[in-house]
């Protein structure tokens, strides 16, 4: 199994990009997880958010691999504790698909975009950026992995 983080925006600050190999990194042996970034719709002044929306929607609807099991990030999704992620993350595997974690824009996922997406995950109720939300979704998935592998990392 595979996974693939689809997400709209591009180049992360540093701390951002290397905490997210780092994880990557010690995740590549459980679940190898390729990272897509879409480019950010056109917004500012006299720009129509909704649009920009959109546009970014049908970027990351294309770069959905086919037969991929989607994992959308919004905040009105479920939220799960670590070891229920492990759980999902187990009962995910047995389904015998890669998996593909998405995160929106600055005002979200695209209608389009959250009715493909098979569940939605809320990482909370607090509001993240977006670049942060790549790492901590990179090492949520590791400790949840780690956790399956009966690894130590997880001290609960």
């Amino acid at each position: 199994m595979k996974a693939r983080l689809i997400a709209v925006g591009e180049r992360p600050p540093a701390w951002v990009a290397d905490g997210f190999a780092e994880y990557r990194k010690r995740l590549s042996h459980w679940l190898p997880l390729d990272l897509v970034e879409i480019e950010p719709g056109i917004r500012g002044k006299g720009r129509d958010a909704a649009r920009a929306t959109f546009d970014e929607g049908q970027r990351v609807l294309a770069a959905i691999p086919k037969g991929a099991l989607v994992v959308a990030l919004d905040g009105r999704g479920r939220t799960w504790s670590s070891e229920q992620l492990a759980q999902r993350m187990e009962t995910w595997r047995g389904a015998g698909r890669d998996l593909c974690f998405l995160i929106g824009g600055p005002e979200g996922h695209a209608a389009e975009v959250t009715a493909r997406a098979d569940e939605t995950w809320s990482l909370g109720p607090l509001t993240l950026p977006h670049m942060l939300v790549r790492l901590v979704l990179a090492e949520q998935l590791y400790r949840a992995n780690a956790m399956l592998a009966n690894h130590p990392y997880h001290r609960a």
